[in-house]
């Protein structure tokens, strides 16, 4: 454990820019920095190892870029319209994304990427959820393991420095400009050490808030650092949203594309193992009608509301119902067809809705088993779990509906810079998404993300922004020191008995079970007030760390003001009247129970009310000033309209660039 007087190490560097985090979208900014003439910068990482993009994928992990195939009609404007329509969007990020999808996407296969195109070297699309073309493309299971691999070695052969193992802690500011960081130094075991690192621009790349979630299909080394981000000052916005869906639990991976479209057997029992039970069956009284949803949650993966009334997301209820509300195990059996028909009797293709009977057709997949399906259409998705020790052919695969991406995050403007003056947020922590999207664009806004950051701080820096005097920046930075040595301390002051495991499991527990994808406003209430207790006793409960615990320490409590932030958006937009819409059922005593014709009801905790996008225009964000969080309302902004007028944008680049100074 830690004493006051034990001995520590604090040293410092200066370093102009900053990248935190090693995932895609941290590796190609630092790429586009160098790529604008930068040299004095470094990416700080925890583990070069860890990371969402370098450990998560699906069966066909997608990237959703602008059409590059076939005679489909597309264009920037189209593809930045439709995820304009997502709902809470801000139309100059989503006409960013649009614009900068081709260039992002090339860039990625000139790295390597394999990304598969028609001999004549058009790059191919599929059609996935919520996207009414064929922009997305895979380069199968593991799309950003191989991105964050190739941008990697790019990175390395430019010698752009790397500090692995260090964990930021703290963002230092000064009048809402960024001064420098503060890293727990996780290489020196011996004694508590740390670096403060002076900078003007931090690039935040550290993933979605991940940790906040026990039912979570993020890799377990993907936590997130967004709590010190709030405590810097930096707004959060769209904190209400998120994508719950399927998924396994060992190891975790979505169990989309393939994993649903051949029809496996979804059975339960309790917590033994015993009382087998193929619980689907007690709700659809027609096969073809189970076979039908199952399929459609193929590409409708996400949890949606909008597809609870006749949808396929009833298939989500019940497996959160046969999990959380009934505490039993489900799991999925890809060597029986459902229905507990005789193994040599064929399911009923033709009585499938046209979608499924057309898709599994030309497939040529309407025979056999679910294994023997998957199979045939996409035998990498079985390799994936022998590779983690699960046999498919001889083994149920356990699932639940988990926590799978924030929509959300921190609010930034058209070049991805935050309301603190120098630092940007990109990827997953950037909430450059709202409602809905489409899937795979998580992917691009990680890599469009990247590069308007450089550019945002190239443009900057043409400004020439005037700077503070060397004395009047050193008592700067001197004041910014003692707020170091306050958080550095903090670990000198717990004094509790309970372990950081223990704190963290149960915080966890506590936001699946009221901030998941079922939201009663009682509970939320409830577990809001239960977070600001355990940070305002965090000191009083939890154990004092050893060294080799305080990585964990810091962790937990940016986890809690994490938690704390998002909780209070979710209230606040349940107070506001918000309905239920995306991946979120808001409860409500007064709305109507999902289901359909022909199909069993479900029970009262799932009536509610659909938002009907009533909320769709506008945008919440929050703040936390003193501790204490706080709501607003803005208006979306709009789609840009842009003059097209060549002559003109030419003369605008060449001033934008200075070309013409």
């Amino acid at each position: 454990m830690i004493r006051k007087g034990d001995k520590m190490k604090l040293t410092e560097q200066t370093i102009t820019h900053i990248i935190i985090g090693s995932g895609a979208a941290g590796f190609q900014a630092a790429l586009r920095l160098y790529q604008n003439g930068e040299r004095d910068l470094a990416i700080i990482t925890e583990n070069i190892k860890s990371g969402t993009s370098r450990n998560t994928g699906s069966d066909k992990q997608t990237y959703y870029k602008l059409t590059l195939s076939g005679n489909d009609a597309d264009s920037v404007r189209n593809m930045a319209e439709d995820l304009f329509a997502g709902q809470c969007v801000d139309g100059d990020q989503a006409l960013c994304e649009a614009a900068l999808s081709a260039r992002c996407f090339f860039a990625l296969t000139e790295l390597g990427v394999p990304f598969p195109c028609t001999e004549h070297g058009e790059f191919m699309g599929y059609k996935t959820d919520h996207d009414r073309g064929r922009r997305a493309t895979s380069a199968g299971p593991y799309t950003s393991k191989l991105m964050t691999e190739a941008l990697e070695r790019s990175v390395k052969e430019k010698q752009i420095l790397i500090l692995d193992q260090m964990q930021a802690i703290q963002i230092l500011t000064y009048m809402n400009q960024v001064k420098g960081i503060l890293c727990l130094d996780k290489n020196i075991h011996s004694e508590p050490a740390y670096k403060i690192i002076w900078c003007k621009n931090v690039i935040l790349a550290t993933g979605g808030p991940a940790g906040m979630y026990h039912d979570s299909v993020y890799p377990v080394s993907q936590t997130g650092s967004t709590g010190m981000a709030f405590e810097a000052g930096a707004s959060g916005k769209n904190l209400t949203e998120w994508q719950f869906g399927m998924a396994s639990l060992n190891p975790r991976w979505n169990v989309s594309g393939t994993y649903m479209q051949v029809l496996p057997s979804f059975i339960s029992t309790d917590q033994d193992g015993n009382d087998e039970k193929e619980f689907l069956l007690d709700y659809f009284n027609e096969l073809p009608d189970l076979l039908s949803m199952v399929f459609l949650k193929g590409y409708q993966w996400p949890f949606d509301v909008n597809k609870i009334f006749g949808g396929s997301s009833v298939i989500d209820l019940l497996v959160y119902q046969e999990t959380v509300l009934k505490k039993r195990r489900v799991f999925l059996d890809y060597r029986v067809n459902p229905g507990n028909l005789e193994k040599d009797r064929d399911l009923p293709y033709a009585s499938m809705i046209p979608e499924a009977k057309e898709y599994l057709s030309q497939a040529g997949a309407c025979f056999g088993t679910p294994i023997e399906r998957l199979k045939h259409m996409n035998e990498p998705a079985i390799l994936f779990y022998q590779d983690h020790h699960v046999d498919l052919f001889k083994e149920r695969l356990e699932i639940a509906v988990c926590a799978q991406h924030n929509n959300g995050g921190l609010s930034t403007n058209h070049l991805w810079e935050t309301n603190l003056s120098g630092l940007y947020a990109i990827g997953e922590v950037c909430a450059s998404h709202g409602v809905t999207r489409p899937g795979g664009t998580a992917l691009n806004a990680g890599q469009v993300g990247a590069v308007r950051a450089a550019e945002g701080i190239f443009l900057k820096k043409r400004t020439h922004m005037k700077e503070a005097s060397p004395s009047t920046e050193s008592g700067i930075k001197e004041r910014l020191r003692i707020q170091a040595l306050d958080r550095i301390r903090l670990s000198e002051h717990a004094e509790g008995n309970c372990p950081l495991s223990e704190l963290w499991i149960n915080a966890s527990k506590r936001m699946s079970a009221a901030a998941g994808m079922i939201r009663n406003q009682v509970q939320m209430e409830t577990a809001l007030k239960e977070t600001e207790d355990d940070i305002c006793q965090f000191m009083q409960k939890a154990k004092s760390p050893s060294v080799s615990q305080l990585s964990l320490f810091y962790k937990l409590y940016d986890m809690l003001l994490s938690q704390k932030m998002y909780l209070f958006a979710m209230l606040d937009y349940a107070k506001a009247g918000g309905g239920s819409r995306g991946s979120a059922l808001y409860t409500d005593s007064t709305g109507e129970l999902p289901g359909f014709p022909g199909c069993q009801t479900f029970g009262e905790l799932y009536r509610c009310r659909l938002d009907q996008k009533m909320h769709g225009q506008e945008v919440q964000e929050v703040t936390l000033k003193e501790g204490t969080p706080s709501a607003s309302r803005r208006p979306v902004r709009p789609l840009p309209d842009v003059d097209y007028f060549f002559e003109n944008q030419w003369r605008i680049y060449r001033e934008r660039m200075g070309m013409m100074d």
